[in-house]
């Protein structure tokens, strides 16, 4: 991981700033879009976005929309025609699934949210196309929270030559052949914020994430805090935590609170451990929260796509942007403790032990479940 000067980015907090920056820059394209989702719902959201889209085609800008299959499989045919007829360039990401497969190659998913506008602006974070109120019950809850940055500079050129790669590739295998990109950079140039753009893929970039966190966690002098919507660390992640809360960190976990599937019960298991170490665990109940963020020593930050679990980790195409800037790793660390404080509710050691009996044994049941699927598919807890 490098880490490179001279990029302006900004921080989005869930899609009430995100949608409107990145329609703004979508109606400021002139030669060439690319847009990945993992999720792109046919929802007032989707619409929106989606119509921006076929705006900019018709205006004879290259505009490649690439989703992953399983996470859109729900997304109406209509309105992938209606893209298509505008001049969408439209692709999935492994689109043949199997509920009955336990092949790694179909378990590995386009996770990543990432945009590439003209090669000089650009959105990294964990927004999928989806309107912030398309959540279980929305009558009864806040929007989703979540996370991307805008990006400008020079990681531009990285951010373009991977979307463009993987466009090719799938392309490729589409037995299409691939649409010409022009290579345009950023004539923005330092000063400016230092930035590493990191992928994990499943061929040179398998642990790349990971590695990342766990060199930032190893180094850390005073506080970790970490807001994770799939929290269930292996191994070696869990192991970083408790050593640095040994030597004196402060750790803040900000975890989500409303159970989305039983799977996610497996998070539980290892608070009793955290707890007892002194490690701070919050869970978050006034809305869902699908962030993917942390920030460490109020200098070091990261916005994106991954997770902090083995699907994420071991088999999902992912994307982060880390950051060291103090004003930005600032803000962020003021965002997550703002919405601990607005929604949050503290897990105290002996709480948990005497009061979460059913919880607790789900947990490992989950745990177990995961640890068997992992097996079947060759995976470990590393």
């Amino acid at each position: 991981m490098r880490f490179i000067a001279g990029n302006q980015i900004t921080l989005l907090r869930s899609g009430g700033e995100y949608f409107p920056a990145l329609k703004l820059a979508i109606s400021q394209a002139q030669q060439e879009i690319y847009l990945q989702s993992y999720i792109f719902q046919d929802d007032r959201t989707g619409r929106s976005i989606g119509q921006a889209l076929m705006q900019a085609a018709c205006c004879g800008v290259k505009v490649n929309l690439l989703l992953d299959g399983f996470g859109c499989q729900d997304l109406n045919v209509d309105y992938i025609a209606q893209l298509k007829a505008a001049g969408v360039n439209l692709l999935f990401y492994r689109q043949k699934i199997s509920p009955w497969s336990f092949q790694k190659n179909r378990l590995r998913r386009l996770h990543s949210k990432v945009v590439v506008i003209d090669g000089q602006v650009g959105f990294v974070g964990g927004i999928n196309i989806i309107d912030d109120n398309n959540v279980p019950n929305p009558n009864n809850v806040p929007p989703r929270i979540d996370y991307a940055i805008r990006l400008e500079g020079a990681l531009l050129p990285r951010l373009h030559a991977s979307v463009a790669d993987l466009w090719q590739r799938v392309a490729w295998l589409n037995l299409l052949k691939p649409a010409s990109h022009k290579k345009t950079l950023s004539g923005i140039h330092a000063p400016g914020i230092p930035a590493a753009f990191v992928q994990r893929d499943n061929v040179l970039h398998r642990h790349d994430i990971e590695i990342a966190y766990l060199e930032a966690i190893q180094s850390a002098s005073q506080e970790i805090i970490i807001a994770n919507a799939y929290f269930l660390p292996g191994r070696k992640f869990r192991k970083a935590l408790l050593d640095a809360a040994k030597r004196g960190v402060k750790i803040t976990l900000l975890l989500q609170g409303r159970m989305e599937y039983f799977l996610m019960f497996a998070t539980h298991a290892f608070y009793s451990e955290f707890l007892n170490k002194g490690i701070a665990i919050y869970e978050y109940r006034k809305s869902f929260m699908h962030s993917k963020v942390a920030v460490i020593d109020s200098e070091w930050a990261t916005v994106g796509s991954s997770n902090i679990d083995p699907f994420s980790l071991l088999l999902a195409r992912e994307a982060n942007v880390f950051i060291k800037d103090r004003a930005f790793a600032s803000e962020l660390r003021a965002d997550i403790l703002a919405s601990i404080d607005a929604g949050a509710v503290a897990i105290s050691a002996q709480q948990w032990q005497t009061e979460n009996t059913f919880k607790r044994v789900s947990s490992w049941l989950a745990l177990g479940l995961v640890r068997v699927f992992l097996g079947l598919i060759g995976e470990k807890d590393e």
